[in-house]
């Protein structure tokens, strides 16, 4: 690898590690990629540009391919939590600085947490969550923070604010939520102000509490 400093090491080639290791690469990040399974070796390994065939269970193994040069790890392995478990105290014994890990329920959760690792991950309950509100409202995307109490979205304009400027709309005071950007069509996202005027195709970025943000995005 060029530098360990800053290139990822993801251990696991499943549907979450594999999507994880090409984004990055697309980013332009060195990546390593760490997988038990030959046959998902075989056929990563013309995809990204380190995969290496290794038990991540085994901190020997771990120790051999480099992976405690590594600031930061993500642990794609969804299958077996006791995979997951072993692989992630390895990567903390072996002094990773930002460990990051997928888990499968609460319950796994909680163990990896415990265990040491710096994040986790839940992608099956993060991404229901996105789509129950993206089905149940104008919102075309949904990004949550603050487990849960807080949000960012993309969404069409309520009628009652179309028309006029956002000063005029008072949208804090009346909904207590913050429009943040604005796109017309034809033209890219721009700072919100009170002088701009919303238009029923715009699009609107809004920050705020999960309750109000559902409250002002109302029904599709």
């Amino acid at each position: 690898m060029a530098n360990e400093n800053s290139s990822i090491l993801v251990i696991g080639l499943g549907r979450f590690g594999s999507a994880t290791a090409v984004t990055l690469t697309r980013l332009g990040r060195e990546v390593m990629a760490i997988e038990h399974s030959p046959e998902l070796v075989k056929d990563w390994s013309g995809k990204l540009t380190h995969v290496v065939e290794a038990d991540s269970t085994n901190i020997d193994a771990l120790r051999q391919v480099g992976a405690g040069d590594f600031q930061t790890a993500v642990v794609g392995i969804g299958t077996s939590i006791e995979a997951s478990v072993l692989t992630t105290a390895n990567l903390v014994d072996l002094g990773v600085s930002q460990v990051w890990a997928k888990a499968i329920s609460p319950a796994h959760g909680k163990i990896l947490h415990r265990i040491g690792a710096h994040h986790v991950l839940y992608p099956e309950s993060d991404a229901g969550i996105r789509v129950a509100h993206l089905v149940s409202s104008r919102m075309m995307e949904y990004i949550e923070f603050d487990e849960g109490h807080f949000a960012v979205v993309k969404m069409r304009p309520p009628r009652e604010i179309q028309g006029f400027t956002l000063g005029e709309a008072k949208v804090r005071d009346k909904y207590g939520v913050t429009i943040v950007g604005i796109k017309s069509p034809g033209r890219d996202f721009t700072y919100a102000e009170p002088t701009t005027r919303v238009g029923k195709q715009d699009l609107l970025i809004v920050a705020g509490n999960v309750e109000l943000l559902s409250r002002f995005a109302g029904r599709p």
